[in-house]
């Protein structure tokens, strides 16, 4: 019988180490699987006073029975697992090729459609009307209308032998039925997410007591799933790219695939609702766009956050903000807005600091700062109502919000020196870890934690000179601040900000030396002063 070597401190558990008193294994579990029942096996232990052949304090000696014991059952356990293994990889192998000759069999299905239905009416996943067969009229004569629709696939399952789909066309969702000899061609079987289909079918209410998005189905009778329509399996189906597990910085370099998902579309459509919001109010004020330029020559913001670039020889930078451009356009056009985008130089992970961004801004003529007040509040307020009355738009925003409520007039109006008193009477600190003082950028986070307490939308207005624009223009009862404001929502912050502007050339060419720009730059907005 041979013998077996075990030394726990320098052997190896490796297949090419050979057991022997010079190449020992490391573990017994693993000696035993190499030579199972066959040897004798010696485990290098602590010496006793006994041992005369002991080295360096250790010797040889028979593995203990209750660790031969153990070593056994992991022996048999690692068999039958082996055996499992074996067993699963035919039957996988089997399986394998059970589903190969199904595949080629469907190969051999060609769909046609058929010439004596009437030819389909084409409509988006979205609509509903007289073309849906009811639900309990089983006559002959009620039939729904045949339709055509084309979309990507959502999701899909099958049941027995009737393949569901979940199509997605960006308008709507819309539960199609595939049975029958639609259910068995190659494309049916080997279906994956987002691929595209064109379909024919019947359109009817979904059986009493089953889901469908609009409460109806379409039953397939014809379908096209061209080769360049397949999307990606394996490795590249979007299932396995895409996963709630996925790591957020994978699915930001993965935003073309994650916008095809429920929550990231529904932003976008929230966000398009939004913008044509904003253009129903401002025309409802008879407000009207302009669109100003994105390569200037100008800062509006802290100059520390401009994109410079070259242009053709000269120095310009992409605009922070189009609200100067803005004020040249009033004499001639009234109250006007623009929607453009606006970059800002801002190298930050949060959410309010993003290098581009689409700016919604205006300037509105002959006005107080109690009318801007005003103004700001109706639009805010007015952009939502519009949004809101859309059921669909409504039904996302709950999705994606259910705490969501409309705002309610009039808003709060707190003035900057009454916000610090209410910091420091609420020991809030500033950044510096220090009680507020008046002249403090009061910080984002302080901001939020007071709006969140107040529970209301507050009007913030009347900051330090010192801490806004230079264009803003002053209180004439106290010079040290301006007519400014932000707006302050609970749970979300600053939504929008303003001012009133220096009108006067003289003062307004002291604010640009105080802030050290050259006046000559902006000679097309100083010209407006006279």
């Amino acid at each position: 019988m041979a013998t077996i070597y075990i030394d726990e401190e320098t052997g190896r558990d490796e297949s090419s180490q050979l057991g022997s008193e010079t190449s020992p294994f490391k573990t017994l579990q693993f000696a035993y699987i190499q030579h199972p029942a066959e040897a004798q096996y010696l485990v290098r232990s602590p010496a006793s006073d006994a041992d005369t052949d002991a080295v360096d304090g250790k010797v040889w000696k028979p593995a203990a029975k209750s660790a031969l014991k153990k070593a056994v059952n992991y022996h048999e356990q690692q068999k039958k697992k082996a055996a499992r293994e074996q067993e699963l990889a035919a039957k996988r192998r089997q399986e394998e090729e059970e589903r190969n000759v199904v595949l080629l069999k469907a190969k051999e299905i060609v769909l046609e459609d058929d010439s004596s239905l009437p030819p389909p009416i084409k409509i988006k996943l979205d609509e509903v009307g007289d073309h849906i067969k009811l639900r309990g009229i089983d006559d002959a004569s009620s039939q729904g209308t045949r339709v055509r629709v084309v979309g990507r696939v959502h999701r899909e399952r099958k049941q027995k032998d009737v393949l569901f789909v979940t199509l997605r066309d960006g308008y709507g969702f819309m539960q199609v039925v595939i049975s029958g000899k639609l259910a068995k061609t190659y494309e049916a079987l080997t279906l994956t997410r987002e691929t595209s289909m064109e379909i024919y079918g019947e359109m009817r209410q979904v059986p009493a007591g089953a889901r469908a998005p609009l409460d109806r189905e379409l039953h397939a009778d014809f379908y096209k799933i061209p080769s360049h329509w397949r999307a990606a399996g394996g490795e590249d189906a979007i299932t396995n790219r895409v996963t709630a597990d996925t790591d957020r910085s994978t699915l930001l370099n993965l935003r073309h695939l994650t916008l095809r998902g429920e929550g990231a579309s529904s932003v976008m459509l929230v966000r398009d609702a939004v913008e044509f919001a904003f253009y129903q109010a401002f025309r409802e004020l008879r407000m009207r766009k302009v669109s100003p330029p994105a390569l200037v020559q100008t800062q509006v913001e802290g100059g520390a956050t401009l994109f410079q670039l070259g242009y053709y020889g000269a120095e310009a930078y992409l605009t922070q903000s189009s609200q100067l451009y803005l004020e040249t356009c009033l004499p001639s056009m009234g109250d006007v807005y623009c929607i453009e985008k606006s970059f800002r130089a801002e190298k930050s992970l949060t959410r309010r600091h993003l290098s581009e961004f689409t700016h919604v801004e205006a300037e509105l003529d002959f006005i107080t700062f109690e009318d801007l007040l005003s103004n700001m509040e109706h639009m805010m307020c007015r952009v939502l109502e519009i949004v809101m009355a859309d059921q669909v738009v409504a039904g996302y925003i709950k999705n994606l919000n259910p705490d969501f409520t409309l705002p309610e007039r009039p808003f709060m109006r707190m003035k900057y020196s009454d916000a610090i008193k209410w910091l420091q009477e609420h020991e809030i600190l500033n950044e510096e870890g220090q009680p507020h003082a008046f002249g403090d950028d009061i910080a984002e986070a302080a901001e939020r934690r007071m709006t969140d307490e107040i529970k209301r939308p507050i009007f913030l207005t009347h900051f330090p000179a010192d801490i806004k624009a230079f264009y803003m223009k002053k209180d004439q009862d106290d010079p040290r601040v301006t007519e400014s404001v932000d707006c302050l929502m609970p749970g979300v912050g600053e939504i929008i900000g303003g001012s009133m502007r220096i009108d006067d050339h003289d003062e307004l060419m002291a604010a640009f030396k105080r802030e050290g720009l050259d006046p000559a730059n902006y000679y097309w907005y100083t010209d407006q002063r006279k």
